[in-house]
């Protein structure tokens, strides 16, 4: 194991409710790298839109931003649909990444778990079979409660992945907050032979996901709680640990600004920790990976094979390895990936029009100006 450097820590003031200035972001550890203008971040921005292999959380076309700094190639590519407020703490993640010392991995090996979309059960084998070689696969997360699907149809899904898949393989489920108290102690119940690994956000609220919590062990039903949007939407997620809302929480880079705030909130709640993807390209993948590396304790596969719902990626030079080029990326990170350096080959492939460039460009104006802005004294 490597020897573990001291983490400088950053204020979790830099949360949706109180952000923090753009020149403590970068300017909090004497030795950080002179800070970028937004002249530098437009320089060298790329942009770049990447069809999707499965439609994932409505997304279709994957469309992110990507700059060359210091450390290496660094990633902003929040939803489309977020304002700036929100979308900031997404490109303080790509200046922490890219502009500050970066804390040293404690492992060289991160379990990844695959991801299974709200599909039909015909469509499952396909999907799975898009992670490569399935004689290693171990963990499968899988979407439910969608718009357009229902408990008896997630019902089909999972059944039909253990056909596929074994008894073995673990399962957790991903609610993204859309089942009401009453329908997640009902469906969990009914769910509850498939031995699912945890449910990820069953609930919407923090007291719901409590009482939930609550519910199900006067229930004895032993089924995990894990936090995801009640840590990366909140405006604090140290609530989650101080209602003893979950079992474990999920921490995804972009959305929370970054290793250096990820690693004070893992310290803060003192609960397991998974790291997972926000749908990013293989630059957004790596960093996510080397979060995962700095961890004190990883003890669950991380979220970070979502390069398989892609048709393509930044990285890699033929039309066959734009995935594969990620190192392990379904299972295991056999060595901890440094900064990939996208193709000139794929950024010219999925380079996106030139309104869509225009339409960036004004977000990351947008967004470096409120990461700017000093709070009132």
């Amino acid at each position: 194991m490597a020897e573990h450097t001291p983490v400088p820590r950053v204020a979790l003031e830099h949360t949706r409710g109180d952000r923090t200035p753009l020149d403590s972001v970068l300017t909090e550890h004497a030795h950080a790298a002179q800070e970028p203008t937004l002249a530098d971040l437009l320089e060298t921005m790329r942009v770049v839109s990447i069809p999707m292999n499965t439609q994932f959380r409505g997304v279709t076309v994957r469309e992110a931003a990507l700059f060359e700094a210091p450390n290496g190639w660094v990633e902003f590519s929040p939803f489309l649909e977020y304002e700036p407020l929100e979308a900031s703490t997404w490109l303080a993640s790509a200046l922490d990444a890219g502009w500050l010392p970066q804390p040293q991995p404690l492992r060289h090996s991160i379990p990844v778990n695959a991801t299974l979309p709200a599909v039909g059960p015909a469509e499952v084998p396909l999907v799975m079979e898009r992670y490569g070689d399935l004689t290693n696969l171990h963990t499968v997360k899988v979407k439910v409660a969608g718009k357009n699907t229902t408990l008896e149809a997630d019902i089909a899904r999972l059944q039909a992945l253990r056909s596929f898949a074994g008894d073995e393989v673990r399962i957790r489920i991903d609610v993204n907050g859309l089942w009401s108290l009453p329908d997640a102690l009902d469906a969990l119940a009914i769910l509850e032979p498939f031995d699912l690994e945890y449910v990820e956000q069953p609930v919407r609220t923090v007291e719901e996901l409590a009482e939930l919590r609550e519910q199900l062990a006067v229930r004895k039903i032993a089924i995990p709680i894990a936090a995801d949007e009640s840590i990366r939407k909140s405006d604090d997620p140290l609530r989650v640990a101080a209602l003893g809302a979950a079992d474990l929480i999920i921490v995804k880079a972009q959305p929370l600004g970054g290793a250096h705030r990820i690693l004070s909130i893992v310290e803060s709640t003192g609960l397991p920790t998974v790291v997972s993807s926000a749908l990013d390209t293989a630059v957004g993948i790596a960093f996510g990976a080397r979060v995962a590396a700095a961890l004190p304790h990883l003890d669950h596969a991380c979220g970070l094979g979502t390069g398989a719902l892609f048709a393509g990626d930044v990285v890699g030079e033929t039309s066959d390895d734009s995935v594969q080029a990620l190192p392990g990326h379904v299972r295991d990170f056999r060595t901890v990936p440094g900064w990939p350096v996208p193709s000139p080959k794929k950024l010219a492939r999925f380079e996106a029009a030139a309104d869509r460039r225009a339409w960036w460009a004004s977000r990351v104006t947008s967004c470096f100006d409120l990461l700017s802005r000093k709070p009132p004294q």
